[in-house]
């Protein structure tokens, strides 16, 4: 964490205002980890009737077979009862549905307890989510995903109010505030990348150091830039130097059930398959207590309940899934390369939330913290009917 030595930083809650609770399925089987396995599991829900779909589906007090709800914003899914659906399952959408963890979900609000429609509404290629993570344990306290995060307990920051990149999610008149203490332009991904680069638990909440220092605030940018980039995983794929690239040196099963690391050799091996080098540093990568490779390894491999849509999955190891392994570790290496960048970040000439009260911007307005009025799209409710939002 940066060296700071004021505890009158201002708290993120106060930057970013607005922020929703992460999604709640209420059942497992509309995410998973392949695609053809979600479309596969709708087709056996909608061919089975009575009691058998109902048992297939899992209901749970916010939804059963009969709820009437509206199409998520910007999605395909249908809105007659699940009673009575027939058609293709909606095409899924990538997800976070773990820590680091890129999954897929059936974009259909009648499979989802709590979809939170307006993250939707303001999910676009624009969109960065700030995710809140356990702060009492090593790893980032916040993560950053252009996908819709359904890590839990949360809470969400969306830097966008807006589809489109408009309206940031940030205390008015903060940009034009920096922009004056360090005269340059400053956006809200750089606002945000400083955030991910110095935010830090307090016993307030988790605070953010702000400097009035041009060179100081250019490295924590930078810095910050760095990490967003690794944890969003969207234009240009990471890679380690030459030689330090991990690469299959052993085929892996059809079907592995064991994943074990050996720091000697540096090598991950799944069940007879190897994967080298990879770094005790990624091996050790941990985020709410747990090692991210091994989380991400059970997600893929845990038993499911014979009989339960949960157990339609891949009957072999992907070829896509190896690929998503040496990415996954390629960025917990370089994530953890910056963790002495970040030690390393100062903040002098503290901008403190003082001083932000006084410059009139903190505290935010009540009405950032709630939603924006986000209607350039008609929705659909429950049975085809125009949708009041």
């Amino acid at each position: 964490m940066p060296c700071v030595t004021h505890d009158d930083a201002p708290l993120l809650a106060d930057l970013m205002p607005w922020s929703v609770a992460p999604p709640r399925l209420g059942r497992g089987w509309p995410a998973g980890p392949d695609a053809a396995s979600l479309k596969a599991r709708w087709a056996a829900l909608v061919k089975a009737e009575g009691p058998d779909r109902e048992a297939l589906f899992q209901p749970t007090r916010s939804r059963t077979l009969h709820t009437a709800v509206g199409r998520l914003p910007g999605g395909s899914g249908g809105t007659e009862r699940l009673s009575r659906a027939t058609g293709p399952c909606p095409d899924p959408v990538r997800v976070l549905y773990a820590p680091f963890d890129e999954q897929w979900l059936i974009p259909d609000h009648r499979l989802i307890d709590t979809a939170r429609p307006e993250l939707w509404r303001v999910w676009d290629e624009q969109q960065v989510f700030a995710v809140e993570t356990p702060t009492d344990s090593p790893g980032p306290v916040l993560l950053a995903t252009s996908l819709l995060p359904l890590l839990r307990p949360g809470p969400v920051r969306p830097l966008y109010r807006r589809p489109g990149g408009a309206e940031p999610n940030l205390a008015p008149g903060l940009l034009e505030h920096l922009a004056e203490l360090h005269g340059r332009e400053v956006t809200a991904l750089d606002v945000l990348a400083w955030i991910v680069a110095v935010v830090r638990p307090t016993p307030r909440g988790l605070a953010v150091p702000l400097t009035g220092d041009d060179d100081a605030w250019a490295r924590g940018v930078e810095v910050g830039r760095r990490m967003l980039w690794l944890m969003r995983r969207d234009g240009e794929r990471p890679k380690l130097p030459g030689g330090r690239r991990p690469y299959v040196r052993a085929p892996l099963p059809s079907r592995p059930l064991t994943v074990r690391y050996d720091h000697d050799e540096e090598a991950l091996f799944l069940d007879e398959g190897r994967i080298s080098p990879v770094p005790p540093e990624a091996w050790d990568f941990e985020l709410g207590g747990i090692r991210v490779l091994e989380q991400w390894f059970t997600a893929r491999t845990a038993p499911a309940e014979p009989g339960t849509l949960s157990a339609i999955r891949p009957a072999t190891w992907p070829q896509s899934w190896t690929s998503e392994l040496l990415e996954l570790i390629t960025v917990l290496a370089l994530l953890a390369e910056l963790r002495p960048q970040q030690a390393a970040l100062t903040v002098p000439g503290p901008v403190t939330a003082t001083a932000l009260h006084k410059a009139g911007i903190l505290p935010p307005a009540p009405s950032t913290r709630r939603p924006a009025s986000v209607l350039d799209a008609h929705e659909e409710g429950p049975e085809g009917q125009l949708a009041l939002i």
